[in-house]
């Protein structure tokens, strides 16, 4: 399984999982995974259906909010503030986890965004997704 990186004490963000990885998240306590990558980004990724029918065995609510450079912050940023900072054990997924770890700042605002960006930038995930918000 892609290594997980904890922002904060409910939300962790990781790249590319496989569906084999759900039951395992499930038995660590994860109740939501959220997808933030687009289906066919790259050749041989694993489907969204596939993660979701893996969630839907293993008990775990799936959310899709697939964004790219282009799409980014999509379109209800409200709804991943919801999904991301729900207090629920949440693992946010893209390609290295860079995009969720920006769509969690980008869900924040004023002292947390920038304990958020801090915390990123510990983490060494660069924000330039963030950035282009202002």
């Amino acid at each position: 399984m892609t290594a997980l990186l904890e922002l904060t004490d409910t939300l962790s963000m990781a790249g590319q999982i496989q569906p084999a990885d759900v039951a395992q998240l499930a038995a660590a306590g994860y109740e939501t995974i959220i997808c933030n990558r687009p289906d066919d980004e790259e050749p041989h990724q694993p489907s969204m259906d596939s993660i979701e029918e893996a969630c839907a065995e293993a008990g775990v609510t799936f959310v899709r909010y697939p964004v790219n450079a282009l799409t980014f912050p999509g379109d209800d940023l409200a709804a991943m503030d919801d999904a991301m900072n729900s207090g629920k054990k949440t693992l946010a997924y893209c390609r290295s986890g860079a995009r969720s770890t920006n769509l969690w700042v980008a869900t924040l605002a004023g002292e947390e965004r920038q304990a958020a960006a801090v915390r990123a930038q510990q983490l060494g995930i660069p924000l330039s997704f963030v950035m282009q918000l202002g």
